[in-house]
């Protein structure tokens, strides 16, 4: 090609060559038609979409190394093109008959700030990445930031205020979505450049393509470190209160009174978080104090960095149902218990059974005996 450059155009044609390494399959073995493992892009196209194809061959692999080709690594990139599509699809239902303005900086609370804070540090990164060919690190950052920060966190945050009754937080929120869409569709156009046309163009107020549009920039403006790092402590309190809710089976429309515990200066921050507690951790009430004045006896707590959360245990469970339900739990584990030890006791299914089984059962005693100690302690809990 170079050649060919200099002599019809008298040009060198690029500078910059990037060498990626093989792509192989599964087992890590070259593809070939005498080993029948290639694999047809087309049909891959067909199943899939090309974004999926293309986001899957970026991902996971650093530069100038061979790569495993997995059928799993395109079907969750085709996730990833539907937790984009469904994201947009939000953000176009709530957006009203015209397209927003400009951010208005002075209504923004902590969550807002936080998002902005992690789009600008995320174009920062992204953008450095793709100068220094590290591809990998580029999309991993913007999988991580859409389908994470934004889609499971800032559009959750959002809800209430979308909802709510103040027409100009509504008006703010909408112009922050659309915002950080926008330029999520920018920073991920180069992996996936069909969904995010498309999507791009759905947006309110955009008229060109996003092969046009200016890439977005680093700004000083959008730095805000100490409120994205109070709302860190906030998205901690609630995942703490969601991991002991999963771990006391508590259904998830039930609600209950919250008493944090936290340093004074930090109170504020928790109680201007109430929405969010009450609208992402099942929260009935929330009450933030510096000490354990009042907290009842025998609630239960979540223990995060930078505070304590307390919550009644009769709001939470029946304890006397969730004390039956444990004690035949127990049972049934004690009856498995007790199957696999008579196995392994007997001498006759040691000698005969191949030592895969044998392996296999003592896996399972092990894994039961663990089961009855966390139920045991479960059970002191509730008493």
């Amino acid at each position: 090609m170079i050649v060919f450059g200099l002599e019809e155009m008298e040009n060198v044609p690029f500078d910059t060559v990037y060498v990626h390494g093989i792509v192989r399959d599964e087992l890590g073995r070259k593809m070939s038609k005498s080993l029948g493992n290639g694999i047809d892009p087309l049909e891959i196209i067909r199943d899939f979409g090309a974004d999926s194809l293309r986001f899957s061959l970026v991902t996971g692999n650093s530069a100038g190394n061979d790569m495993r080709f997995y059928i799993k690594k395109v079907e969750a990139a085709r996730n990833f093109c539907n937790k984009v599509y469904n994201a947009t699809r939000f953000v176009l239902m709530n957006l009203a008959d015209e397209a927003p303005g400009p951010i208005d900086m002075d209504l923004l609370d902590s969550a807002d700030k936080w998002i902005l804070h992690r789009l600008n540090t995320v174009v920062g990164e992204v953008t450095f990445n793709l100068d220094n060919f590290d591809l990998n690190l580029a999309a991993q950052k913007i999988y991580d930031f859409i389908w994470t920060e934004f889609c499971d966190w800032y559009i959750e945050l959002a809800k209430p205020r979308l909802s709510g009754a103040d027409e100009t937080q509504k008006t703010n929120v909408r112009a922050i979505l659309v915002r950080v869409l926008g330029d999520s569709m920018k920073l991920l156009h180069p992996f996936m450049p069909f969904i995010t046309e498309e999507l791009y163009l759905a947006l309110p107020g955009i008229e060109e393509t996003v092969m046009l549009s200016p890439w977005p920039a680093y700004q000083e403006n959008l730095c805000f470190p100490e409120e994205a790092e109070t709302m860190e402590r906030i998205m901690d309190v609630i995942r703490s209160i969601r991991n002991l809710r999963a771990e006391m089976n508590v259904p998830p429309a039930k609600r209950a009174a919250m008493t944090i515990v936290t340093e004074q200066d930090r109170i504020p921050h928790f109680q201007a978080a109430a929405i969010y507690l009450m609208r992402l951790a099942g929260a009935e009430s929330v009450s933030v104090q510096a000490d354990k004045t009042g907290v009842p006896d025998g609630a239960v707590s979540a223990v995060c960095e930078s505070a304590e959360v307390y919550i009644p245990l009769n709001e939470l469970i029946d304890v006397e149902k969730e004390k039956e339900r444990v004690r035949k739990e127990m049972e049934r584990v004690r009856g498995e218990i007790a199957r696999a030890e008579g196995k392994l006791s007997n001498e006759s299914f040691v000698a005969k059974a191949p030592e895969k089984v044998i392996c296999a059962e003592r896996e399972k005693l092990q894994t039961a005996q663990g089961m009855l100690q966390k139920l045991e302690q479960r059970l002191g809990e509730l008493k």
